[in-house]
């Protein structure tokens, strides 16, 4: 019996040498091949059921939240869904009062995470009264205050903790429709298959890098899921596709360099804590204002001291090497861009507001320009549209801006002969193959040769191409494991970005509308420009795919982008971003959860300020004239339809 245990356990010993598969290959002739083909077309299932799983989950209605109401006398309520809410006669305003004597945007009732109120009087000619004293700057409220703007008088009431937990409990908790775990096991899967397809070029000198690699990866991606559940955090769709262009990432790394795996997981642990430190960040939204001023101080003066020490690859001067390590500025400059970028609601009513974000801007892409890093340029510059966009509403403004860039382009042109002949070779790389639309017509053929399902890592030759694994990763990926993982590639970002669009419409504050659309503008124009220029369906400018290119900087930054795009999502308990109400359980219940976990959250964010004891008031009762209505300005006037001063048919009681 011992000698039988001994024989089994040599042959299971044997499986997991290097020598075992090779011989197997060598010895079945076409069936290792048909496995291998075989395993390609289950990565193509695990792919579209991955998509197909997150975008079920993130594309559900958008549910709103409460966080109080704006009544007057005769039973018209209004709700407040966001932390600023704009209270003017415009028909665009959140709290439309369509009166003569009120200003298009009169004043702004804003919330911060603490539940302190304040109202920002944004005509200071006539202010706001709260409760019969008039004020002309920024005024702190309570529930039961009475607001008049223009001689309306409005009655504000703040929902507390207890009913804000019972309202969160009525919404859709995420991972209540589709399991999260369950999904997270199928992005497991893929990798156990991307693993496999890698057989063929494994040999004893980088089996240690690539099994290593890929297990941490494994370990990294569970790691912080029990992390989300232990602080009880709900939402794990957009990390989970995260994970997944990785794991494309790691596969074809591993095919070309498997020695630069562990700088590459390296960059994922790095740019997941700065993912969980931007999350913590942005939920304090005083010190997200605070600090961006000292981040674009110092994006300023990196990409300063890249302009004067960077090293220049490939044409830009955009690389910075500081002893063995090497990284590219303008990466981390993308999360400051940002962050400088928006803006609360108070802030964009100011006036000059955009002369601080137009100097950063242009200060930014004349650098990027000057390092000859225009593929990058164009990426800030697409983000600073947004910005300004979202910020003003300006469209003429935005249109004349454009076209000031399209001649400044124009005379870029003209200036450097080497960016000509690029845009010379667009669209006929066939008739420049062996120079200007040498690498697309190459990236092209691979794809060709792809197919749907792909050739393998073996047979793959793109690889070998000069910045293939970054600038025409698009390629790599479709040539090892087809046509149809590279789409679900591109899928993955187009899940992120439409649901990011969706939910921005909801977010608490503008300043989370802002930074998350901006982000999706630079991670939308990162794609079309590393897709669409591998095929020369528009020029090639070197920018590299979001998570799928092999690169630690850019790895990092698509981290910390990836927490703009959790700002805006405001579904119960969704990151670490939301701060969950005192008793908030969701539908997590049913897990028992140890009663510690709120506790452990308590101690960990805690930024020293309590949350005030608000009650949720009763709401007015129709017709009955409360103390607080007694004077009110249609006190004595019940000829007025108040529904029509409000612009929209309130709630009725």
């Amino acid at each position: 019996m011992q000698a039988i245990l001994e024989t089994v356990w040599a042959f299971l010993k044997s499986l997991i040498t290097i020598e075992f598969w090779q011989t197997l290959f060598a010895q079945h002739g076409a069936l290792p091949g048909i496995l291998l083909y075989s395993g390609r077309v289950f990565m193509v299932l695990c792919a579209v059921l991955i998509i197909i799983r997150c975008g079920r989950s993130l594309f559900r209605k958008p549910e709103e939240e409460l966080w109080g109401h704006l009544s007057m006398i005769g039973g018209v309520s209004y709700d407040l869904h966001h932390w600023e809410n704009v209270i003017g006669r415009a028909k665009n305003c959140d709290v439309c009062v369509n009166f003569p004597s009120v200003s298009r945007n009169h004043a702004v009732l804003s919330r911060n995470d603490k539940g302190l109120w304040q109202i920002y009087p944004l005509n200071t000619k006539s202010g706001v009264l709260i409760n019969g004293e008039r004020h002309t700057e920024a005024t702190a409220v309570q529930s039961g205050d009475t607001i008049a703007v223009g001689g309306v008088e409005l009655s504000f009431t703040a929902c507390d903790d207890a009913a804000q937990v019972e309202l969160d409990q009525q919404r859709t908790t995420p991972g209540s429709i589709v399991s999260r775990a369950g999904t997270l096991w199928l992005v497991s899967a893929f990798q156990v298959l991307a693993l496999l397809e890698l057989i063929p070029v494994i040999t004893a000198e980088n089996a240690f890098s690539i099994f290593v690699s890929f297990g941490m990866l494994f370990c990294l991606m569970w790691g912080l899921y029990i992390v989300y559940r232990i602080f009880r955090r709900t939402a794990f769709e957009a990390e989970t596709l995260a994970f997944f262009l990785i794991t494309a990432d790691f596969a074809i790394t591993a095919a070309y360099d498997p020695a630069s795996l562990f700088k590459q997981l390296a960059a994922v642990l790095m740019g997941m804590v700065v993912f969980l430190v931007m999350s913590v960040v942005l939920r304090n939204l005083p010190l997200a204002i605070q600090l961006r001023w000292i981040l674009a101080a110092g994006a300023a003066a990196m990409m300063a001291f890249n302009l004067v020490f960077g090293q220049r690859i490939f044409g830009a001067k955009n690389w910075v090497s500081i002893g063995p390590i090497s990284f590219q500025p303008s990466e981390f400059v993308k999360i400051a861009f940002i962050l400088a970028g928006a803006a609360t609601l108070d802030r964009l009513f100011a006036k000059r507001n955009l002369i601080f974000t137009v100097l950063f801007s242009g200060f930014c892409v004349g650098c990027l320009a000057l390092m000859n890093d225009f593929g990058t340029a164009l990426i800030f510059f697409v983000a600073f549209l947004c910005i300004a966009f979202l910020r003003s509403g300006d469209l003429p403004s935005i249109v004349m801006i454009t076209a000031a860039a399209g001649i400044a382009g124009g005379l870029m042109l003209h200036f450097k002969p080497y960016i000509a002949e690029r845009f010379e070779a667009w669209r006929h790389v066939w008739e420049y193959t062996q120079t200007t639309g040498y690498q697309q017509s190459r990236t092209m053929s691979a794809i060709a040769a792809g197919g749907c399902f792909g050739t393998g890592t073996e047979s793959a030759w793109l690889k070998y191409l000069g910045a293939a694994n970054t600038d025409l990763v698009f390629g790599v990926v479709a040539e090892e494991f087809g046509l149809l993982v590279a789409l679900c590639c591109v899928a993955a970002i187009v899940v992120l970005v439409l649901f990011t669009l969706r939910q921005a419409s909801v977010a608490r504050s503008s300043f989370y509308t802002i930074a998350s659309c901006a982000a999706v503008a630079v991670m939308v124009t990162q794609v079309m420009l590393n897709v669409l220029g591998a095929v020369d369906i528009l020029p090639l400018t070197g920018v590299t795919f979001p998570f799928v290119s092999v690169g630690g900087s850019s790895m990092v930054a698509c981290w910390g982008l990836l927490a703009f795009l959790k700002a805006a999502d405001t579904r119960p308990a969704a990151s670490f971003i939301l701060r969950l109400p005192k008793g908030w359980r969701g539908h997590m219940a049913e897990d028992e959860e140890e009663p510690e976990a709120e506790a452990k959250e308590d101690s960990l964010f805690d930024e020293t300020l309590p949350l005030p004891a608000i009650a949720l008031q009763e709401e007015p009762v129709p017709g009955q004239k409360t103390a607080s209505h007694a004077q009110g300005f249609f006190a004595d006037r019940p000829d007025i339809d108040v529904d029509d001063i409000f612009g929209k048919v309130g709630e009725r009681e």
